[in-house]
């Protein structure tokens, strides 16, 4: 490969959640710290511990070189990066400039769409299990999440239960939808006939769509993200969809967001609601890094990394199977986690749920405590390291923590 993919890069001092969160319990799930012997293998917090493509830092450099950071407009490139890299990647057709919008943060656009389009004690629907921030989301905005639970088909694949989604809808008197493609932390990137199905019920029943799609970039072999405002003319005019390069290219720590929200009324909504605090402003270093991620080393960088966590997801979800009994998991569709089900094993050994989390953390292996995400006996597993990392974290569950 022309990118490093195998370095093991230290991280400790540089201010990385991933590895300084560890031990210590500021959002309450951090994984405990490891035994002595032991160093932590972050399977967490979802960002990757690879270096970034190289031509982000390259673009900050040149414009730090300068030395004047004051106000400034985002440049043309900056919605010219956008409108080329989803039209390419994802098939958007007629996006425009006055279609995109700076965020800070998918939580950031979600709290402001959610703002705009319901009053504390309205009922949003989601899907279960459900990420860990939009349940946080909710708590902080007064309203009330109702929760329709994905079910696995005879394949092991993560399914939308389409009666119980318009049922729970009609029941509860939702108006607003919480959407997340691909699925974190299912792994799903839903197919065509999946969203035209959601679709036709979330118009049927008079819902608005907001529409997390951050893992966009982030799918494998035989599978396509398909834009939500993509789906069909209905979708296109009733959905707020958010993006970000901060998956794809681990920038989290830049915080670079964007809506793409094609209807004037609620793109119009959304906006005076994210600037009504005056502080929803881009950062100038984050707009060259994403004017150096969208680029084409950028869309090169991707495409080499896309094997490898292709390749990272496989060896996870195979050695589960075949190794650890009772212990269920779906290959990623996208994305770089995998939701590891206990519940068998559990039963089966007698061991509960937090003495198997803990006996991984114990020996590094810094996995994230599944009840977050409401799966009532699962881990999440975070796999975009080195390879040579997710190998010795599973030789560690082998040796300590399942006992293959």
């Amino acid at each position: 490969m022309k990118y490093d993919f195998t370095s093991i890069i230290d991280r400790r001092g540089f201010d990385a959640t991933a590895i300084e969160g560890i031990g210590h319990k500021r959002w309450g799930s951090e994984p405990d710290a490891p035994k002595e012997g032991f160093d932590p293998i972050s399977m967490w917090v979802a960002d990757m511990n690879f270096a970034t493509c190289p031509a982000i830092p390259k673009a900050i450099i040149k414009r730090a070189e300068h030395p004047l950071f004051g106000y400034f407009f985002p440049r043309e490139e900056y919605y010219q990066s956008i409108i080329d890299w989803r039209t390419k990647r994802d098939g958007f057709v007629g996006l425009e400039k006055e279609y995109i919008g700076y965020e800070n943060g998918v939580h950031g656009c979600i709290s402001s769409a959610v703002k705009t389009f319901s009053v504390p004690g309205d009922k949003i629907l989601l899907h279960s299990p459900t990420y860990v921030g939009f349940i946080g989301d909710m708590e902080l905005l007064g309203r009330t999440p109702v929760y329709s639970p994905l079910v696995l088909d005879e394949n092991g694949i993560w399914r939308m239960d389409y009666e119980d989604m318009e049922k729970k809808i009609r029941e509860n008197n939702v108006h607003l939808v919480i959407f997340c493609s691909p699925h974190n932390p299912a792994g799903r990137v839903w197919e065509r006939w999946e969203l035209e199905k959601a679709m036709k019920i979330f118009e049927e029943n008079e819902c608005l769509v907001i529409s997390d799609e951050i893992w966009a970039d982030i799918t494998y072999t035989g599978h396509k993200h398909i834009p939500t405002l993509m789906v069909n003319d209905w979708a296109r005019e009733h959905t707020v969809a958010i993006y970000a390069p901060s998956k794809t290219f681990n920038l989290a720590g830049l915080v670079g967001s964007y809506h793409i929200i094609y209807n004037k009324y609620l793109r119009d909504r959304v906006c005076a609601q994210s600037g009504s605090t005056n502080y929803n402003e881009m950062n100038v270093l984050s707009m060259h890094a994403l004017l150096g991620a969208y680029s084409e080393e950028g869309t090169e960088w991707v495409s080499e990394l896309l094997q490898v966590l292709e390749g990272n997801c496989r060896y996870a979800y195979e050695h589960i199977r075949d190794c650890y009994e009772g212990v269920h998991a779906a290959m990623p569709q996208g994305t770089y986690m995998l939701f590891l089900d206990l519940t068998e094993n559990c039963k089966r050994t007698g061991r509960t749920q937090d003495e198997i989390l803990k006996a991984g953390w114990d020996v590094g292996v810094s996995w994230q405590e599944g009840r977050g995400f409401r799966g009532p006996c699962h881990i999440r597993m975070n796999v975009a390291s080195p390879f040579s990392r997710i190998q010795e974290a599973f030789a560690r569950l082998d040796e300590y923590v399942f006992h293959v």
